[in-house]
């Protein structure tokens, strides 16, 4: 049900490979809105590198990780404890971790010092080849998305620089997340779960992992294991690109089962300028088809579904500090309900 796309033909210019590329990039976004992409050109070795500094940083003390508490950032970067977030429409088990970061622009970036959230420097634990290695792997990752943007607008029938000004400064997070073995005596219920779930808010997402427990809904409503592929990438669709295709491509549901041993996973989560208006693009709205979303900000709905999740983002909303489009518990995003495609 989760295709296996080789993408080594993204760069190959107007060939009938790349077009082949497009169309089946184009059925999984219609469908599930997940794939698997082999041929990415990201280097094993850093991949594998990545993992160990993740295994590394999480391995620290309790106390040492909480140095880098992402409350104590002005743009969503760093430690994210157990017991921080609880997104999803489950309850998820309270133990999953993360280290979180994203574009690292230096301290005096305007859009930083206007209190842009998002935007700005990355907190970098004090560990030996940390920041050198995690954040080539970013770079290395968001090279990658940025091939990928021409064969999404490609298989929707559009220019393939549609998206471009779009990702100008992209505000694409990158998550280390841990999820650890179960605790001696808590059984081993499959359904334990290490993420609730959920749709990513961003515009696609580039995940990798080397664990089972990822599920994605299917189109008939069920539950269906993403297990990991060898030389893989899981991308999956994210609201934004739902929200400009009209409900075209689908952003689709999943979440993260337990397992009985540790997991980590590094997604990244492809995001536009922050400022970048979002709404459903002229092509795909039609009298059979009118517009089923609202408009908004893409760095604003982000926000607000973040929001939904992590507890310190509640804590600054409540007390005034932040303002957010949709406050936690709504969702506005939908016009109206959504309809089949």
């Amino acid at each position: 049900m989760i295709p296996v796309i080789d993408a080594s033909a993204l760069d190959t210019g107007e060939s009938a490979a790349r077009r082949a590329l497009c169309d089946a990039i184009g059925e999984a976004c219609r469908g599930t809105g997940f794939f698997y992409v082999t041929g990415h050109g990201v280097p094993e070795a850093l991949i594998a590198a990545t993992y160990e500094q993740a295994a590394r940083f999480h391995a620290l003390p309790d106390d040492e990780k909480r140095r880098y508490h992402i409350a104590n950032s002005r743009n969503h970067r760093g430690y994210v404890p157990p017991g921080e977030e609880d997104y999803g429409d489950e309850p998820g088990t309270g133990r999953k971790e993360s280290f979180d970061l994203a574009d690292d622009l230096p301290a005096d970036d305007p859009d930083y010092v206007a209190g842009y959230r998002f935007l700005g420097p990355n907190v970098w634990p004090d560990l030996p080849g940390f920041h050198e290695t995690v954040g080539g792997y970013y770079e290395a990752v968001m090279a990658f998305g940025r091939r990928l943007l021409p064969a999404f607008a490609l298989a929707l029938g559009l220019p393939e620089d549609a998206f471009a000004p779009m990702f100008t400064k992209p505000t694409s997070n990158l998550r280390l997340l841990h999820y650890p073995a179960p605790e001696p005596g808590t059984g081993s219920e499959r359904l334990r779960l290490g993420i609730g779930s959920h749709t990513d808010s961003e515009c696609f997402t580039i995940l990798h992992q080397t664990k089972p427990g990822l599920q994605v809904m299917s189109v008939d409503g069920e539950w269906i294991d993403v297990a990991p592929v060898p030389g893989s990438f899981v991308v999956n669709v994210g609201d934004t690109l739902e929200t400009w295709t009209n409900g075209l491509f689908t952003s689709g549901p999943h979440r993260v089962v337990g397992i009985d041993e540790e997991r980590y996973s590094l997604p990244l989560f492809f995001a536009a300028n922050f400022d970048t208006w979002v709404e459903p693009l002229a092509p795909f709205v039609t009298a059979k088809r009118p517009a089923r979303y609202r408009g908004f900000r893409s760095g604003e709905h982000i926000l607000s579904e973040y929001a939904k999740g992590f507890r310190y983002l509640r804590k600054l909303h409540e007390t005034g500090v932040i303002r957010l489009a949709t406050p936690p518990g709504e969702t506005s995003r939908y016009m109206r309900a959504p309809t089949p495609a």
